[in-house]
C-alpha cells in the first residue's frame, strides 16, 4: 500500500514561496510585479521599505484589494478546482518625530487553497485551504541626507484546513500566531540613483489544531475514526533577503531591478506531534517526511513614467520554485513562473489618488517522477487584480 502523506496547515503556510506567496500588496507593487524596494515612496514603503519612510515628508495612509483567481492545474486527465479569493491591505506612514517615522502594514502576505476531487491526488489534498494575516509595525530613522535605516516587527497569524482521503482519511484544522522582524536599508549617492536592501526574518510556525483520523476511509468521514485530538507542528517560514536598485532619468522615468533570495533550505521535513497514540495509522502519518527544499532567486524589473495626473507602471519577474522534484506532491504541484504586471495611478487632487493594476503568473509545465507522482502537471496560472486609494496629509 503506497503510504500516505499527512500534511499540516503549515505546510501550507510554507507556500509562502514560489507562486502561492503574495508579495503584491499594495497598488504600486501589484502594477510593478513588487518590483518595488528601492523605489518605494508611498504609504506601502512601511511595508516593502521602510527606510525609505525617512526621506517622505507627507503622511499618507493606502487601503486595496486584491482580487486573486487561481486556474486549475491538470494532470494527466484530472483538474483540481479553480480558486479565487480576496485580500485587502492597508498602509500606514506617520507624521515625522524628528528624525524618526512610524508606519504600519497589515496585509495578506500568502495564501493558497488547493481541492482535488479525484484519485490519486485526493490522497494528498482532498482540500488544502491556508489563510495568513501579517501585520508589521515599522520605525525609520534617518542617519544622513543619504543614508536611512529601517524595520519592524512581524505578527504572522494563520489558520486553515487539510483533508486527504484513501485506504485511510484525515480531517485536520490548525492555527497559529508567531513572530518575526525585517530589517531595511536605504542608500542614496545621488538624486537619481537610490540602492536598498530589505530582509525578512524566519519565522518558526508553530501550528496547533485538532486532527481527526479515520479508518477504513468513507466518503464522509464516518469510518473508526482512530483519533481525535490535539496535534502540532513546527517548520520554518523561510528568511528572504532583497537587494535593490533603481534609477530615475531626465525623462523622469524610474527602473528598478529587485534580486530576492528566500532562504528555503530550512524546510528539510516535515514532523508532527500528537497528544496522544495514533495506533495503527502510526506508519502512515506519524513519520517525518522529507523535504528537502532549495534556496531560490527571483528577479524582478519595473518600470515607472509619471505624467502631468498620471502614473503608468509595468513589470517583469522570473520566479523559482523551491520543490525538488523528489519531494513535489499534489499539494503544491509548483514550477518556476513568470510573471507580467501593469497598473496605473489617477491623482484626484492634492491628497487623493485612485489606482489600479493586475498581473498574471504563468507556471511552467512540470513533468514529475517520484513516489507519488508520475505524470505532468500543466496550464497553472494565477491572476491578481488590485484597486485602492491612498490619502496623503
Amino acid at each position: 500500500m503506497k503510504k500516505l502523506v499527512l500534511i499540516s496547515l503549515a505546510t501550507s503556510v510554507a507556500l509562502f514561496g514560489a507562486g502561492y506567496k503574495v508579495p503584491e500588496n499594495s497598488i504600486n507593487s501589484m502594477a510593478l510585479g513588487a518590483a518595488y524596494v528601492a523605489n518605494a515612496h508611498g504609504a506601502d514603503a512601511s511595508y516593502f521599505n521602510p527606510a525609505n519612510m525617512a526621506f517622505t515628508d507627507q503622511s499618507s495612509i493606502e487601503v486595496s484589494a486584491n482580487i486573486i483567481a487561481v486556474s486549475a492545474t491538470n494532470y494527466q486527465d484530472i483538474s483540481s478546482e479553480s480558486e479565487l479569493k480576496i485580500a485587502p491591505s492597508l498602509h500606514y506612514i506617520s507624521p515625522k518625530v524628528g528624525d524618526y517615522t512610524f508606519g504600519l502594514s497589515i496585509v495578506v502576505p500568502a495564501g493558497n487553497s488547493k481541492r482535488w476531487g479525484d484519485q490519486p491526488a485526493k490522497t494528498y489534498a482532498k482540500e488544502f485551504t491556508l489563510r495568513v494575516i501579517e501585520i508589521n509595525p515599522t520605525i525609520a530613522y534617518k542617519i544622513s541626507d543619504t543614508v536611512a535605516i529601517g524595520g519592524g516587527l512581524r505578527l504572522v497569524s494563520s489558520s486553515g484546513t487539510v483533508k486527504s482521503q484513501s485506504t485511510a482519511s484525515r480531517d485536520l484544522a490548525g492555527e497559529s500566531l508567531d513572530y518575526g522582524y525585517n530589517l531595511a536599508l536605504t542608500y542614496k549617492p545621488t538624486k537619481s540613483l537610490s540602492l536598498a536592501a530589505t530582509y525578512r526574518s524566519k519565522i518558526d510556525l508553530t501550528e496547533v489544531g485538532t486532527a481527526k483520523l479515520y479508518f477504513p476511509d468513507n466518503a464522509d468521514y464516518s469510518g473508526t475514526k482512530v483519533y481525535d485530538d490535539p496535534a502540532s507542528v513546527m517548520i520554518p517560514l523561510p528568511a528572504t533577503l532583497s537587494l535593490a536598485t533603481a534609477y530615475t532619468f531626465e525623462s523622469k522615468t524610474t527602473v528598478e531591478f529587485v534580486f530576492e533570495r528566500i532562504m528555503w533550505s530550512a524546510y528539510d521535513k516535515l514532523d508532527f506531534e500528537y497528544e496522544s497514540s495514533i495506533g495503527a495509522l502510526a506508519p502512515l502519518f506519524d513519520d517525518p517526511i522529507a523535504k528537502d527544499w532549495k534556496d531560490t532567486n527571483t528577479f524582478r524589473f519595473g518600470v515607472t513614467q509619471p505624467y502631468e495626473t498620471w502614473t503608468a507602471m509595468a513589470g517583469i519577474s522570473y520566479d523559482e520554485s523551491p520543490i525538488p522534484e523528489e519531494t513535489l506532491n499534489f499539494e503544491t504541484p509548483d514550477s518556476d513562473a513568470w510573471i507580467v504586471s501593469l497598473g496605473a495611478r489617477y491623482q484626484l487632487n492634492e491628497s487623493w489618488s485612485l489606482g489600479g493594476a493586475g498581473l498574471v503568473s504563468i507556471k511552467e509545465d512540470r513533468e514529475v517522477k517520484n513516489i507519488n507522482v508520475d505524470g505532468t502537471f500543466s496550464d497553472t496560472k494565477a491572476y491578481l487584480f488590485t484597486l485602492g486609494a491612498e490619502y496623503t496629509f
